[in-house]
């Protein structure tokens, strides 16, 4: 094939080569506890050095590994799927831009150099959302780029504040007290990772940025852009504890994960799905985060990215193999014709869901246990409960629609695993879903924790896991019932299934209150009042008084003694 012999071949053996390094060196700072800082001063300002800083320790070391890793099967994969565009070079060029700006953001221990990765994600994310240039796609672009700018802004802000240290390089002071004394900036990192991780308020963009083409989507979904909020809290996460931002963020992503299950039951494309899915994953690793462990999150972290890219992988093999279609309503009995696919994607669901042994299970199982076991207020707690049975419902009613049942494709019937472009990268991820969590639990966490619980909360998980997907598969068995159900309490279908509305309030909503309001403020303000007082008004006054001047530096005599008739009037005024 042509793409594999340009420029693509060799940026693939490279991001591969930079996965295999970083992860040994990941391996040895883990194993000696070093870490390396790299520093370079670029300019001073006022007593405040600018520096270009590098932080490679084992958790920027092995994220960038796992970065790489996915990067470099999704550049693979990307050659079958977007063979057929014309414009293929633009497009792994943009993701290669997407890495690149994910590295430096993972690297980079100093606010300001922060700033670079993270408004390169924002940039080329943008530019991807956009790639097949209809209306929609610009909506949805539009969409992600605002919501972000929101967190682009709190970055700006924290930058101004941490002057008051004398220096960017967090890192110097997340253990201490300095950053918690500077009142508000702990706040706005944590609104910065809200809206890069699309927590609630920001959780609209997400679904929308579905827009962009699958790969883009497995890259973005399981460890660049959405990760980059989690991934700055976890770097920050010792100067939130014990605040009321970190209780906050608590609530807010505990409430996240389960509208984001609660939605995804209720959707019908496949992407979004999957989409709605990640969103609740990023709340449980908020959630995590917010009770103060942050090892734990990261190590979620991890272990999703390797299932989540499988998943949206698996997705588009099958739209790509279906005639572009994503309503699952339409698809049915794939086990028949892409036996691969429907492998993989099960076993990625079945990562997802918690399943024993598999990735996904080793970090989520303990992420509810030490949740069980802190003082966890109870909304919060049932929230996580009904999350994780959210989870598993709309996991196994995607295997209902889409892998079981009868074939609804009609004359669509070439679909197939034929594409080998496609199908290795799955089969690669499908071994980092089942031996990955292990691998990395051994590693994370060498020494066992030992978790006392009651049987009553140990039983808690699995039972929730079995009823979610007993009720996922059952609901949609009997359609008709449910069918009927939900055009009686139509409304709740379309609130739960439209993420509480928050898609509205983020397009209409915002239009409405603030573009107009900035057409008003822009008729009655800067071109009218602000005009008539301000540039119009200034420039009319000098003009005028220019032209007096002007005239009186004539020298004309005529001017003198009008001048001197009116002085003379004014002191015989003065003397009568």
């Amino acid at each position: 094939m042509l793409w594999n012999i340009k420029m693509n071949l060799s940026s693939l053996v490279f991001l591969l080569l930079i996965s295999m390094v970083s992860l040994l060196s990941a391996l040895k700072m883990l194993m000696s506890g070093v870490s390396y800082y790299i520093e370079w001063e670029i300019m001073t300002l006022n007593s405040c050095s600018l520096e270009m800083t590098f932080i490679l320790d084992w958790m920027s070391m092995m994220f960038l590994s796992f970065v790489s890793f996915i990067s470099a099967m999704v550049l693979f994969y990307s050659g079958g799927y977007m063979s057929g565009d014309n414009n293929i070079d633009r497009f792994m060029y943009l993701v290669l831009g997407f890495v690149a700006s994910m590295g430096a953001l993972i690297i980079s221990p100093n606010i300001v150099s922060i700033l670079l990765g993270w408004d390169g994600l924002g940039l080329v994310s943008y530019a991807l959302v956009i790639y097949y240039q209809n209306e929609k796609s610009a909506n949805a672009g539009m969409l992600t780029a605002l919501s972000n700018r929101v967190g682009d802004v709190a970055i700006l802000l924290s930058i101004a504040l941490m002057f008051e240290l004398g220096g960017f390089s967090f890192l110097f002071y997340v253990d201490s007290t300095a950053i918690a004394a500077i009142g508000g900036l702990a706040a706005l990192v944590v609104l910065a990772g809200m809206t890069k991780s699309a927590q609630i308020p920001f959780s609209a963009w997400l679904p929308a940025a579905m827009a962009a083409p699958t790969p883009v989507s497995a890259l973005v979904h399981s460890s660049t852009l959405v990760t980059a909020g989690v991934y700055l809290l976890i770097r920050f996460s010792p100067a939130l504890e014990g605040t009321v931002v970190q209780t906050s963020l608590l609530l807010l992503a505990s409430l996240t994960m389960f509208m984001a299950g609660l939605g995804a039951n209720f959707e019908t494309d496949l992407k979004k799905i999957i989409a709605l899915s990640t969103l609740s994953q990023l709340g449980v690793m908020m959630s995590v985060l917010a009770m103060g462990f942050p090892s734990l999150a990261f190590f979620h972290l991890l272990a999703h990215a390797l299932f989540k890219a499988l998943l949206f992988m698996c997705a588009g093999s099958i739209i790509h193999s279906a005639g572009d279609y994503q309503d699952i309503r339409v698809m049915g009995g794939l086990v028949g014709f892409m036996p691969l696919s429907v492998m993989m994607i099960n076993l990625a669901n079945l990562a997802l869901c918690g399943t024993p042994f598999l990735a996904g299970f080793y970090s989520k199982d303990l992420i509810l246990e030490v949740a069980f076991s802190c003082p966890l207020n109870e909304l919060c707690f049932w929230l996580l409960v009904l999350a994780t049975g959210l989870t598993v419902c709309y996991s196994f009613r995607l295997v209902y629609f889409t892998l079981s049942g009868e074939f609804n494709l009609g004359g669509l019937a070439g679909v197939s695993d034929e594409d080998k472009t496609m199908t290795l990268p799955m089969v690669w991820l499908g071994l980092g879903a089942i031996f990955g969590g292990a691998c990395l639990s051994w590693l994370i966490f060498p020494s066992p924790h030992m978790i006392c619980l009651s049987f009553e909360f140990k039983i808690l998980a699995l039972a929730v896991s079995l009823v979610g997907g007993l009720v996922g598969y059952l609901l949609n068995l009997t359609s008709v019932t449910y069918l009927l159900e939900s055009i009686k309490k139509y409304y709740i279908v379309i609130f739960a299934g439209s993420m509480w509305f928050m898609p509205f309030l983020s397009t209409r909503g915002v239009s409405n209150l603030f573009l107009k309001s900035g057409g008003l403020y822009q008729q009655v303000g800067d071109s009218g009042w602000s005009e008539f007082y301000g540039g119009q008004g200034s420039y009319s006054l000098f003009v005028k008084s220019s032209g007096y001047l002007q005239v009186a530096q004539d020298n004309s005599v005529k001017i003198y003694m009008v001048v001197f008739v009116m002085w003379l009037v004014a002191l015989a005024a003065i003397v009568i």
